[in-house]
């Protein structure tokens, strides 16, 4: 079995309960779900979906960077929306993120996210 690299970021939120931010086996790098946390205060993030997305994002891209990756590295991306009504701006925010060829993806809608957030993304990305 390949041992795991736990992966950290002090640009991201801490994790809310008994998980890591990200895990590295192999070349996979398994990105847990970030929502819209403000690393910087703890609180979630004022303004509408886009706002929220993009702290997402953020928070993302601080994992990765923590384990020296970016989101030409990203595989796979799971979205998860307590209103489908925000799948179009949430695809609008995800392209300032990504260029083509885009990752997989799945989108789920979902009753309630932790803080009552509107959005939750997690991530699988490949080092090689």
């Amino acid at each position: 079995m390949s041992s795991r690299r736990i992966i950290h970021s002090d640009q991201a939120p801490k994790a809310i309960g008994p998980y890591s931010q990200a895990v590295q086996v192999g070349s996979t790098v398994y990105l847990s779900g970030q929502t819209p946390i403000d690393p910087a205060t703890g609180e979630l993030v004022a303004g509408d979906i886009s706002a929220q997305a993009r702290q997402v994002f953020d928070n993302l891209k601080a994992v990765l960077a923590a384990a020296g990756l970016n989101f030409d590295q990203v595989a796979r991306v799971g979205i998860y929306l307590t209103d489908l009504g925000n799948f179009t701006a949430v695809n609008e925010v995800m392209k300032t993120y990504f260029s083509e060829p885009y990752p997989a993806r799945s989108t789920i809608g979902v009753a309630a996210l932790p803080k009552a957030a509107q959005v939750e993304i997690d991530m699988v990305a490949v080092t090689d």
